[in-house]
């Protein structure tokens, strides 16, 4: 079914793709790792709503490609 080659390609590739590395949380320095709340990041409205509107579009586009794409073979 699957080779050990295809394998071990698959899982280097996830890794790769994730951006995962061998850090682990014993490594961070403990000052980075603690905080005790979060910090609001305000965003500009101009930026929130292209975001959205990128977002729909792309739903959009998906919709398009699945439910309504004739292709001219058949």
């Amino acid at each position: 079914m699957f080779s050990k080659k295809m394998l071990w390609g698959s899982l280097i590739a996830l890794v790769l793709l994730t951006g995962t590395s061998g850090v682990t949380l014993a490594e961070i320095p403990a000052h980075l790792s603690q905080t005790s709340q979060f910090h609001r990041i305000e965003q500009p409205l101009g930026l929130k709503v292209g975001v959205a509107i990128g977002g729909l579009a792309l739903i959009g586009l998906e919709l398009w490609w699945f439910l309504l794409y004739k292709s001219s073979e058949s």
